[in-house]
């Protein structure tokens, strides 16, 4: 599990549209609010992404991306954007690499089995590349306004200590 005041682990996924995304592309330009989510399509899932996406004017008005990542390839993401809509970065983690960096990823029991499964988790990140707050097993409802004022806050504190934004 990563905790506030830990850099954020760099990776480089593809997208949505099969193109690669570096978390590093961001450093110095945007704080970052990184959501890990389950599986495309389901109820929850699409909460927290439309929630995402009908906030991030809002988000990007204050010097942030916002970036969904979960399992599912490319091109589930691709239908699941279009299907709803969704404006958010959405980066496949197929192999769960970056999900076990991030401390996301947890061996559950189902049916007999062991198997790797999502808790669902939000990261937000400054610009710096600094883990700012980090939330697991995240409910999806209200979550993308919270996250919100968060971000406003750390942009809030960065103007005050005069970083560049």
């Amino acid at each position: 599990m990563l905790h506030p005041g830990q850099p954020a682990p760099e990776f480089s996924l593809p997208d949505a549209d099969m193109e690669a995304f570096a978390l590093a592309s961001l450093r110095g330009k945007q704080h970052v609010v990184l959501f890990f989510y389950p599986k495309d399509g389901t109820p929850y899932c699409t909460q927290e992404a439309i929630d995402f996406s009908d906030h991030e004017a809002d988000f990007a008005k204050l010097h942030c991306e916002v970036i969904g990542v979960s399992r599912d390839d490319c091109i589930k993401h691709a239908e699941f954007r279009d299907r709803h809509g969704l404006s958010v970065r959405l980066l496949s983690d197929e192999d769960g690499k970056v999900g076990h960096k991030y401390g996301v990823y947890q061996y559950r029991e189902h049916d007999g089995h062991k198997r790797l499964t999502v808790v669902r988790s939000t990261f937000v990140i400054d610009k710096h590349g600094t883990v700012r707050h980090t939330f697991y097993d995240v409910s999806p409802k209200g979550h993308a306004a919270e996250i919100f004022q968060l971000v406003k806050e750390l942009e809030k504190s960065c103007k005050s200590a005069k970083i560049p934004s």
